[in-house]
């Protein structure tokens, strides 16, 4: 194979205009959502056709592999590769046209399934197929693998609704009919592809050989569909659309377990209903352990989710009834709008919420998606449970029941004894092909499963597989070592490869202490690339590039923990993956397998700059609080020497800085200096938290706050002295300094043990409900003070008696702070709100500025790009006299500076309206 230089100066002579060899862009696309780690040689990200055709006739003539890639979120090991990775998200990504009457929609391979189905909205279409990655799975992906989705009983899997596809073979040529060699090799096998193919819906593995044949009307673009980009790269689809539903109902069905549940698949497969999806009930115990809360669910050990539809809501909910009367089911529910939402949350992030255990044990792929005909689901189930109990393995299961279809991640010992994976598999296959079942039923085999095909095909199969290959792909450039002439299943496993991160700043204890544990959660589901509503990830949503998602900054890290590409704390490949990470710890609560990267951000500052100079924007606003109590001295000094444009300036750039970040001014009276005027209220005592924000720069905040605690009952505290709960030092890497602030935060603390303690700054707060038992595991009155601190909603939520001063009509959005959102969660300030009357949207998304990350120089237009992709559009969406609602310092730092808005904390709304 080409050299790398050689392979880049020729994908640039080429006219491949974007090509990028860097170490870390290599790390990031090592992976896909699998098991599996090859390190590519280059990455391009071709910008239209003309590139694509350029860059396989570079990859033919030095004889280097391409893998094509849209979302990275294949599960088999399907979209990575060693040699040129062409990733077609970036720019090969429209919906290019849709035809309402026709019902079709031409698209390019890097369009994401959600945004076809928002084209299509309009005319009252939808693309069908939805994988649970619908949100950032691209259609060329979906093209590749043959999707299918918890819909496809009703819509069909991909295969089902292509109409046309342009497609380079691998020899370059543009592939307009069945090559010659192929038909002939169809016409001598008729008998063969007829008994052993397209048995039933879900059978994916291998070839779709039975579309080439003439009673199916030999459709080559049905035929290219599912296979993996082995044998063409698709440059534009022309896909069929379907009409939405005009109401859904969803009826969820508890039985005994989950081969129960699949028993009474057949008797449910009349009704029609548009999915009919199962769950393992032991999933509800993963998510109550990751959100603190599940839905109400029927009562069961497994569940079956059927979603009905019809003309009206009506007609859709009696749709329901009559298919649970039919169903034999221990316990049921009948559930629309947001209560069904909520449920198929579940369902959709069922890869991720997987990933773990209920004893929380890492759980992987390997045996993802098998499929059997649905009228044997039930008794393969319980051979597969079986099985799993002989190799001492367990996983959640769960799938498209309608279709036969199970998914299940299992908690192989990829670390201690990985040879578990391939014993188990093996013996999977058997059983799946004693069932006439399918090795994959959606995701492909990629370098999972192409070994295992040989138990679901004759010798004749595989080697007409081998055939086709060398028809349409004869130098073997296009995906190599996939379905034909597959690599071994265990090979270039990820996790085996892996060392240990130990020694480190902060516990772990959820992953024994182990960074490179931590940082394999992450299997690439990719939800980090969506914007779903929530936070995560805020610097993808802004610049769009792998490097910036959360998954992206994961792979560098986890090539951190193997050593081999990535080489040590101090790599400039880390520094770099991690630089635009805000640290606004959404992935911590938004990634269903709870990657922490603020966490982890931390700790590779902690660990790269321990016992060394730092950068200045360290010492500047790390060191924020000694500042800030430095200048309380003489704040009228202070904020008139900043004033000065030319000593502004200097402190700006000596403290890394950006020139355009106005400083913020110091209150004239602290918050801590007004309250030693005040005489003690009686009431119930608490324990006020007083911030650095709080004390130094918005005192009015704080007195708010007393007035309000006062008002319902309280008789407000505040620690004798200054306190400070280390948050610019985690930020910013200075863990052993975080330890020694929080140390004397528990010392002032520790006369109030026992009191309620209220935050009103969501960082710091969630600095005590958080990282406080992190950096101090072995202290309980660490455990003590996480568990006896409050926000501000949270206490007066809980006060017996209490009840909110009216706010009707106020209205205007909220913007909850990031740390809140992930740590704190924002409900009990959602209902207070309500509870008032009050009219606020929360706004979803990250205000940009997230503490000390939008102020440092370097990181302007990206905090601006932040705050464009939610927060300001909502503002300015905003009617006439809408509040904003931002608890958050920097929140409101942020609107005052970009949307000249000033922000409100809930304590100072609280109080204006108090009687």
């Amino acid at each position: 194979m080409a050299g790398v230089t050689e392979l880049t100066d020729a994908l640039r002579r080429a006219g491949v205009g974007e090509v990028d060899v860097s170490t870390r862009r290599r790390a990031e696309y090592s992976s896909d959502a699998s098991n599996y780690r090859v390190v590519p040689a280059a990455v391009a990200f071709p910008r239209h056709a003309d590139e694509v055709a350029a860059a396989l006739d570079v990859c033919r003539s030095l004889a280097v592999a391409l893998t094509s890639r849209g979302g990275g979120t294949s599960i088999a090991g399907n979209a990575v590769g060693s040699g040129l990775v062409l990733d077609f998200s970036r720019h090969l990504n429209r919906v290019v046209s849709i035809d309402a009457d026709a019902r079709t929609a031409v698209v390019e391979p890097g369009a994401i399934l959600d945004d076809i189905t928002a084209a299509a909205a309009p005319h009252g279409l939808r693309f069908g197929p939805d994988p649970s990655t619908h949100a950032r799975a691209t259609i060329g992906g979906s093209l590749g693998n043959n999707a299918c989705g918890s819909r496809a009983l009703a819509y069909g899997r991909t295969a089902d609704n292509v109409v046309a596809l342009d497609v380079l073979a691998g020899d370059g040529s543009r592939v307009d009919a069945v090559p010659p060699a192929v038909d002939a090799l169809v016409r001598e096998r008729l008998a063969l592809i007829r008994t052993e193919f397209g048995r039933f819906t879900r059978q994916v593995s291998g070839y779709s050989l039975e579309h080439l044949l003439p009673e199916n009307g030999t459709d080559l673009a049905k035929f290219l569909v599912g296979t993996e980009g082995t044998l063409g790269v698709i440059t534009e689809a022309t896909v069929r659309l379907v009409a939405a539903p005009r109401a859904t109902a969803l009826a969820v069905l508890g039985f005994a377990d989950m081969a129960t549940a699949a028993d009474a698949v057949p008797a449910l497969l009349p009704h029609r209903a548009v999915a009919l999806e199962g769950l393992d009930a032991r999933l509800s115990d993963v998510v109550r352990a990751r959100r603190g809360s599940v839905p109400e669910l029927p009562r069961g050990g497994g569940w079956i989710f059927a979603e009905t539809a019809g003309e009206t809501p009506d007609a859709a909910i009696a749709a329901a009834r009559k298919l649970i009367a039919d169903s034999g089911c221990l316990d049921s529910a009948v559930v629309t709008g947001a209560a069904a939402r909520a449920l198929w949350r579940i369902r959709e992030d069922g890869a991720g919420l997987g990933s773990r255990t209920p004893a929380g044990e890492p759980a992987w792929p390997g045996w993802e998606d098998a499929a059997v005909p649905p009228a044997v689901l039930g008794p393969y189930l319980r051979d597969f449970e079986a099985l799993m109990r002989q190799h001492g393995v367990d996983g959640l299961a769960y799938g498209h029941f309608g279709d036969g279809c199970v998914h299940v991640r299992i908690d192989f010992p990829l670390t201690s004894r990985p040879r578990v994976l391939r014993e188990f598999v093996v013996d999977a296959a058997r059983l799946v092909g004693k069932y006439g079942g399918s090795m994959s039923g959606e995701h492909g085999d990629g370098r999972a499963r192409g070994e295992l095909l040989p138990y679901m095909y004759s010798p004749e199969a595989i080697e007409t597989f081998a055939a086709v290959k060398h028809a349409f792909d004869p130098d073997d450039v296009l995906n190599p070592g996939v379905i034909v002439r597959p690599a071994p299943l265990d090979a270039d496993l990820r996790v085996p490869a892996a060392r240990p991160l130990i020694n480190l700043g902060f516990a772990y204890p959820h992953d024994g202490g182990d960074l490179s544990a931590a940082v394999h959660r992450c299997v690439g589901v990719g939800k980090c690339r969506a914007d779903s509503g929530g936070v995560m990830c805020p610097s993808y949503l802004a610049t769009r590039d792998e490097k910036d998602s959360t998954r992206g900054r994961a792979r560098v890290l986890q090539e951190l923990a193997n050593g081999s590409l990535v080489k040590g704390w101090r790599s400039d490949e880390v520094a770099e993956s991690l630089d635009l990470c805000l640290s606004c710890k959404g992935c911590a609560s938004d990634c269903p397998t709870g990657i922490d990267m603020a966490t982890y951000k931390a700790e590779v500052l902690y660990q790269r700059y321990r016992r060394r100079p730092r950068p200045a924007a360290h010492y500047a606003l790390g060191w924020l609080p000694r500042w800030a109590r430095l200048a309380s001295r003489a704040p009228k000094l202070a904020n008139a020497t900043l004033r000065r444009r030319s000593l502004a300036a200097l402190a700006k750039r000596l403290g890394g800085i950006d020139r355009r970040r106005p400083l913020p001014e110091f209150a004239p009276q602290t918050f801590r200096q007004w309250f030693a005027g005040r005489p003690q209220s009686p009431g119930t005592p608490l324990v006020l938290w007083v911030d650095t924000f709080t004390d130094h720069f918005t005192p009015a905040v704080g007195q708010a706050a007393v007035v309000v605690l006062e008002a319902a009952g309280y008789s407000v505290r505040i620690t004798d002295k200054a306190v400070c709960c280390g948050l610019t030092w985690i930020s910013t890497g200075q863990l052993d300094g975080a330890r020694r602030q929080l140390r004397r935060s528990l010392d002032a603390l520790a006369p109030y043990d026992g009191i309620p303690i209220v935050g009103l700054e969501p960082s710091c707060t969630a600095v005590l409900r958080s990282d406080i038992t992190e950096l101090l595991p072995d202290d309980p009155r660490a455990v003590r003070v996480k568990a006896a601190t409050k926000t501000l909603a949270e206490q007066l939520r809980a006060t017996e008696g209490w009840t909110p001063p009216r706010l009707d009509g106020v209205h205007g959005v909220a913007q909850p702070h990031c740390h809140q959102h992930a740590v704190l969660g924002w409900d009990a300030d959602a209902a207070l709100l309500e509870d008032a009357g009050a009219d606020i949207s929360a706004v979803g998304g990250c205000c940009g500025l997230a503490g000390n990350f939008g102020v440092e120089r370097g990181h302007y237009e990206v905090s601006v790009a932040v705050a464009e992709t939610a927060l300001l559009p909502a503002v300015r969406a905003a009617s006439p006299g809408s509040i904003v609602l931002a608890d958050g310092f920097s929140c409101r730092t942020q609107l005052e500076q970009l949307a000249h808005n000033q922000g409100q904390h809930l304590a100072q709304l609280l109080a204006q309206h108090l009687e």
